[in-house]
């Protein structure tokens, strides 16, 4: 199924160092497989903010149990959102756990933003 995969990237004039960025050899991928890679991805983007936040809230010494808990919230929501991106994928269930995720973590941000001033 690989060399499969890998032939079919060349043969059709694709370049595998190209192909690792996912465009090209995407369309070969069984749908389960371009969840997970979808997946992968996803946990590149708000939870890097996430960790930045948390670290950061911590360094200033604002931590109390509103962030504890909705730090916790972002961390179960994100888990849900991964376990459905990688099972059933049904987008419904998968957008409610991004946007109570993000909603978590705007949250964080906000209560921060408003010590700022």
């Amino acid at each position: 199924s690989r060399m499969l995969l890998i032939y079919r990237v060349t043969r059709s004039g694709g370049d595998l160092a190209r192909a690792k960025y996912a465009d090209e050899a995407r369309r070969y991928l069984p749908g389960f497989f371009r969840n997970i890679t979808d997946n992968y991805n996803h946990l590149f983007e708000q939870p890097t903010l996430f960790y930045a936040v948390v670290v950061y809230i911590f360094l200033v010494g604002h931590t109390d149990i509103t962030h504890v808990m909705l730090a916790w919230a972002f961390v179960g929501f994100r888990v849900a959102h991964s376990l459905v991106q990688v099972t059933s994928n049904w987008v419904p269930l998968r957008v409610t756990c991004f946007a109570l995720s993000g909603a978590s973590l705007l949250s964080m941000v906000a209560r921060e933003g408003v010590l700022l001033l």
